[in-house]
Formats: structure tokens, sequence, C-alpha cells
């Protein structure tokens, strides 16, 4: 078992979760994955991309549009959103975002590597999954706390997004990450060699978490050639 501490070793990114978050989640818990991984913006292999067909066959067996907001990992990142005043429906996080694109009948896009490896594991766990170019987050320190007022962020695809009182992860420069979009700033491109991987357990299901990061890494050493990664809970 992994132990949970406030900060993370020397080197790393260091995760904590605000109290404001605390109060409308209070059972959250997170898991973050950082190693190098020059191959992050590859073309996805085919056989990566063969499990995420095969998630959605088990996702489309179990779960319709609607059911789907019942699943673990999805109901519970709706509740910490209704809690904080907002409306899940209209901002979707991310897990259910994917889930719902495949029950619709319609194919997810082709991003690249790291990105695609992320929504796997979102698929497979119900949890919304940041995956972060490591190096472009502002410091060594990272807090998940709620969005404020006119509070800059930019996210990818949907542009300006308002995150007031939205789940959000801020750094020193600002906000960059979101269970509903991660943002431009912190994307992968391929300029990106380490990653930070989050995983937003609002489930409280500290194992369901720690299992999550295990198979995150597995991933990523087979497919993405990823030698050491450091994994911590937050």
């Amino acid at each position: 078992m992994m132990e949970e501490t406030k900060k993370a070793a020397a080197g790393r990114i260091s995760l904590s979760v605000a109290t404001e978050l605390r109060a409308v989640a209070p059972r959250f818990v997170g898991g973050a994955l950082e190693c190098d991984c020059p191959a992050a913006a590859a073309a996805t292999p085919q056989p990566l991309w063969d499990l995420i067909e095969a998630e959605a066959v088990q996702l489309r067996a179990h779960y319709d549009t609607l059911s789907v907001r019942e699943r673990k990992g999805i109901r519970e990142t709706r509740e910490a959103y209704r809690a904080a005043g907002l409306d899940p429906s209209r901002y979707r996080p991310s897990c259910e975002q994917l889930a719902r694109r495949l029950l619709q009948g319609k194919d997810l896009f082709r991003v690249g590597l790291a990105v695609d490896l992320g929504n796997l594991v979102s698929l497979r766990t119900g949890c919304s999954v940041g995956v972060i170019d490591a190096d472009r987050v502002g410091g060594s320190e990272a807090s998940l706390g709620l969005g404020r007022d006119e509070e800059p962020y930019e996210a990818i695809g949907r542009g300006s997004l308002h995150i007031l009182n939205m789940p959000v992860y801020r750094d020193a420069l600002g906000a960059f990450a979101t269970p509903t979009s991660d943002s431009m700033r912190t994307r992968i491109t391929p300029d990106t060699r380490r990653l930070l991987i989050l995983i937003n357990g609002y489930h409280g299901d500290r194992a369901a978490v720690e299992e999550a990061l295990a198979y995150t890494a597995s991933l990523l050493r087979q497919f993405a050639a990823v030698d050491s990664v450091a994994c911590t809970l937050f």
C-alpha cells in the first residue's frame, strides 16, 4: 500500500486538497503519477486502442446514457458538482463525457498515446483523469480547490471556460486542470517529456485509486516504455 502524504518526495509535484474542496467532497481521494515519458504525444498503438474498444463493449453492455450517471466514480463526481452549486449535466465531468459518447454509439477521437491512455483509465475506473505536461506546471506544488469568479481558464477544445465553484487544480500560475476539461497551458504536445497524471476519486475509495494508479503505471510500461513512475495519494 502506498503511503498517503501531504508532501511528495523531492523532485516531484506536491499535491494537496483545499478545505473548500473538502467541504463539497469530504471523501475525495486523489491519485498522482509522475514519470518521464518522451513518447507522450506519439501515435496511439493499435493494441492500446484495442483495450479502449474492449472497455467500450463492456460499458455498452451494462449502461445507457442515463444509467451511467449512477456508475461509481461518475455518480460521486456529479454529487460534488451539485454540492458546489453546479449543474453536472451542463458542466459534465470528463469521465461522464467519455462514457456518454460511447453509449451514444460514437467513437472516441484518437488524440495520442498519453491522452488516449488516460481515457482508457477513465473508462475502466469511472473517474475523471487529467493528463498533464508536468513541465508546464508552475512551481513544485499544486492544490485542488474550487474555481473563483472570473478566474481565467482556457479549456482544451472548449475555449474560455467559466470555472466558478468548479473543482480545479491550481499551481503558482493559476488554474490548470478540472474534472471537466484539462487546460491548454498544460496540455500534451510534441514537446512533452514528463507526465503528471491525476486520478480524481470523488467516491473516496482509496483502494480503487491505488488500483487505478497501478493500472496506469502498467499501461505506461507496456505502451510507452516508461521505466520508473512515482505515485502518491493526496
